[in-house]
């Protein structure tokens, strides 16, 4: 499982998303003080689980 790092800048795409406040406020206070913002931290969080997912999919194939 790789381990989540909060990411650099990079370019993006804009797509609206709806989250709760209370995610919102728990983001907005990891990336304070960081080079990172709101998106580029949905968007690494959501790769990591992405990788996660395939993981625990290939692992439960090979049982």
């Amino acid at each position: 499982m790789r381990k989540f790092k909060i990411p650099q800048m990079y370019t993006t795409t804009n797509k609206t998303i709806r989250f709760p406040d209370n995610v919102i406020a728990e983001v907005e206070e990891a990336i304070r003080g960081t080079n990172c913002n709101f998106s580029a931290f949905v968007i690494e969080a959501t790769r990591v689980a992405l990788e996660n997912l395939k993981e625990e999919e290939h692992g439960s194939q090979e049982e």
